[in-house]
């Protein structure tokens, strides 16, 4: 039985996934296994991992499914004890499995470790040092195209890019496995937020590095597409894990936070994108389920409370 699996979800990466396996095959730390979930591309690119690639898992769905049920279907299929999700546009560093692996065995409290993730194209700059959530409704990468010598330190964060990241099944069981409902965008900050309110901790393991060349098969940081579903998600995430209570105290911050997104993407020409994005996560709400309340994670919801205070103010002052 393999330590580790990295699952990759694929679609349409012909001009990435081969960099990506192939940096792969070189690691340093032989005990892994590597699962590739094609979501039903049509660029080649599956065939291409088969015929190059025949030691790896390939799963092949006959449609796309979006992120969250490729890396489920991955995650189900391991037997081992971590798991690493991994984009396909990216190429690994020789100790990047490694790096992960020796950093979340260590603490069994800890649910996912995040990778260094750096610009393909700029290795000096940062793609993702780890996600922070606010009060605002917001997810944010605070180290997106900053100098990557600022983030050096194995430090807390509030989520896990799951872009790369390496996760403790045993304790994924207990939250439970991506929500299939987001299909893409906001899925790997929502189940980072059900870790937290049961009381486990997310982390950013500077030297497993990580190259990536950023929104590769989307072709941009905001497209349509993107915008419309991280709006629809970003309502959804809020339903579900935070209790009414909880809610009612952010209400303000919220209602500030979507107006603010509203113009930002009205003066980029997809404001209603992100409007549809809108109501389709208030029809999603009705549909779907909050996570449960126990009083015994009272304190966590304190301090996530706290938490998601203090990262309003690290998003304005950057």
């Amino acid at each position: 039985m393999a330590k580790v699996t990295v699952v990759i979800p694929n679609y349409n990466g012909i001009n990435f996934i081969e960099n990506c396996l192939s940096s792969l095959m070189d690691q340093t730390f032989p005990d892994f296994d590597i699962c590739v979930v094609d979501n039903a591309s049509t660029d080649g690119s599956a065939e291409l991992i088969g015929e190059k690639f025949p030691e790896v898992l390939l799963i092949r769905n006959t449609e796309n499914y979006g992120f969250a049920k490729a890396v489920n279907q991955g995650i189900r299929q391991s037997t081992s004890g971590y798991v690493i999700l991994l984009n396909n546009d990216t190429v690994t560093d020789r100790d990047f499995v490694r790096a992960l692996y020796e950093a979340i065995r260590k603490d069994g409290r800890v649910f996912a470790y995040q990778a260094k993730m750096l610009n393909l194209y700029d290795r000096t700059k940062t793609d993702s040092a780890g996600d922070l959530y606010c009060a605002l409704g917001w997810a944010f990468a605070p180290g997106k195209d900053k100098d990557a010598a600022r983030f050096s330190k194995d430090v807390k964060i509030f989520s896990a890019c799951a872009g790369a990241a390496i996760y403790n099944k045993e304790l994924l069981r207990k939250t439970g496995y991506f929500d299939e409902k987001h299909i893409s965008y906001l899925e790997d900050v929502d189940i980072c937020y059900r870790a937290r309110i049961e009381g486990y901790v997310c982390r950013f393991a500077p030297k497993a590095l990580v190259y990536h060349a950023g929104s590769g098969v989307t072709g941009s940081r905001h497209n349509p597409f993107k915008v419309r579903l991280s709006s629809r998600n970003s309502v959804y995430l809020i339903y579900k894990n935070m209790p009414v209570l909880q809610l009612l105290l952010n209400l303000p911050l919220l209602l500030a936070g979507y107006l603010i997104k509203i113009l930002f993407f009205t003066l980029k020409g997809m404001g209603k994108d992100y409007l549809s994005g809108l109501c389709e996560g208030m029809k999603l709400c009705a549909s779907g389920r909050k996570y449960p309340f126990k009083p015994e994670n009272l304190k966590n919801y304190v301090l996530i409370q706290l938490e998601l205070w203090i990262n309003v103010i690290r998003r304005i002052t950057g």
